[in-house]
Order: structure tokens, then sequence, then C-alpha cells
């Protein structure tokens, strides 16, 4: 099927408060965030016309942005207003939804002070990340790229910069043909995806790295409460490539992945197991409440 290129595409986009025509939602080759990565965005899922833990999203872009050193303009009630009103306003129920704040045209150089912040809510159809492999397992290269020390990198900001690492593992990984990438940190350590957190079943029991040079997830997060609820232990802890051959069942857990099942890591097999299938069963059914339900869940 061919690509439809994401600047030609009908619909509308929310840009600094006003609802643009899609085509139209422009910003010039000489704005900050391209030559600096100086963004941040998020990536959200709407189930049902409900945007899942809209306001968790929304709180880490603001913390996002203050890590990398701006405010964005915008309250978070107004973020989430806008997120929900993009949704509408094109006509979508079940859809992704990406906010992102950039550092505009006023400077280009190392210094940014005198920026302006930006902010746009975009949002388009798009089933899980991994379609039609979702089930079956997914296949995951190990990634000669490796997630950085948080003292060279902002790692607890979703920060656009950071992702050039996971395109690059993610395209070795596909022209070897995976779907994706397992990537270890700057001690060896493993530690997640190209852009998806990691969970290994070992003896019944649901381990997965500590984020400490990469985010917590909010998907991640949600797969643990599922799970300890249903009395399963979570074990978040240093975990080295040698823990993988000890995993019953392995899968990725994020906004795009949601809950996807992996058959393969580098040389090792799995074969998704009843407690993927489990997880991935609670967590459909939990992303299509209403957002009052869920918030009675987690009181």
């Amino acid at each position: 099927m061919a690509l439809v290129p994401f600047d030609d595409r009908d619909g509308l986009i929310w840009f600094d408060g006003v609802m643009v025509p899609w085509r139209e939602a422009k910003i010039h080759v000489l704005s900050h965030g391209l030559h600096y990565a100086s963004g941040v965005f998020e990536g959200e899922r709407a189930y049902s016309g409900n945007i899942f833990k809209l306001r968790a999203h929304t709180e880490r872009l603001i913390a996002s942005g203050r890590i990398l050193g701006f405010e964005i303009p915008y309250t978070a009630d107004e973020i989430d207003d806008a997120c929900r009103a993009v949704v509408a306003a094109n006509n979508l129920v079940d859809a992704y939804v990406r906010p992102l704040a950039w550092r505009g045209t006023e400077q280009l150089s190392v210094s940014a002070q005198q920026t302006k912040i930006h902010l746009m809510v975009a949002t388009w159809a798009w089933p899980n990340l991994f379609g039609d492999n979702r089930m079956k397992g997914v296949r995951l290269d190990m990634a000669e790229w490796r997630r950085p020390h948080p003292q060279t990198a902002p790692t607890a900001s979703k920060a656009a910069g950071l992702y050039m690492i996971g395109t690059l593992a993610k395209h070795a990984a596909e022209a070897k043909g995976f779907d994706d990438a397992l990537m270890l940190d700057w001690r060896g350590q493993v530690s997640e995806g190209t852009g998806a957190n990691v969970f290994f079943v070992i003896d019944g029991e649901l381990h997965t790295p500590t984020p400490d040079c990469f985010l917590d997830g909010i998907t991640r997060r949600v797969v643990m409460s599922l799970a300890r609820a249903r009395q399963m232990t979570v074990v978040e802890r240093a975990m080295w490539p040698e823990d993988m051959a000890k995993a019953s069942e392995v899968f990725l857990v994020g906004t795009a992945a949601e809950v996807t099942p992996v058959r393969q890591i580098g040389e090792l097999h799995y074969t998704p197991g009843p407690v993927t299938e489990m997880l991935l069963g609670a967590f459909e059914k939990l992303v299509r409440m209403s957002p009052g339900e869920v918030e009675a869940l987690a009181a």
C-alpha cells in the first residue's frame, strides 16, 4: 500500500491555539527546533473517543519542555482541551494523537533564549505499530546503538533528539529483516526497544529494566499496575543480556506498540504465552473504559 505523505492530507491541526487546515500547518526552515532538536512531543491514543491517560501525557509534555529549558505557553487544561478538540474536529474516534512543542525562528544558534515556543497537536488514524505481526510476535535485532548516560543527554524528557538513536537502530534492524531492535544502555544493560519498554516473564514473575536512562513509559506503568492487580510479582531491576535467555515470554509496551508479544530477540526465540495474553486482554479492556472508570480503578 502506498504511503500518504504527512504534508498532503485532509484534516485540521491545532497550531498555536488555532485550527489550521492540514496542508497549511507549516513552519519556517530556519526554526530552531529543526536545526537543534529543541522540541518535545507526546504520543497518545484515543479509544472510543477518549484519549487514554491524557493528563499524564500532558504533564509529561510540560515537564519535558522544562527539562529542555523552556516553558510551554499553555496550561495543562488548555493542552488537554486542544487534544480533545483536534480529535473531534477530524471526526475520529480511535486515533493517534501527537502534541509537539518546539523553539521557533527568533534565534538560530546554540543559545536560544529569545525563541518563541510553539505548540501543535495533530491526530490521525493509526493501528497498532506492528500491524499484522503483532499477535504472532515481533522479531527484534540487538541494536549496536546504545541509550546514553543521563549525564550526557536529557533522558527523562521525551525529547525529539533522543529518537535519532532509535531511528538508526530500527533502520539497521529492518535492513536485516527484523521488525525492530532491542537497545542496551551505556553500561551494556538491557534498556528498551527503539520506542517501547520491554518486559520479560521469568519464573512466573514480570521483570523489566529500571528506567534510569530512558522513559518510564505511561503504558509501562499501566501494565505494571495491571499485573500487580492480578497478583503477579513485578520486578524492576538492572537486567543484563544473559537474563533474556531465562525468559519464557517477552513483550513490548508503549502508546504505539500497546502490548505486543515478542517471538525473537537476536538468536533467542520465545513463544507468546498466557501472561502476555492476559495482560494484553486487560489492557484492551482498560483503554475502552471511560476516563472516570479508569481513574476509579487507579484510586
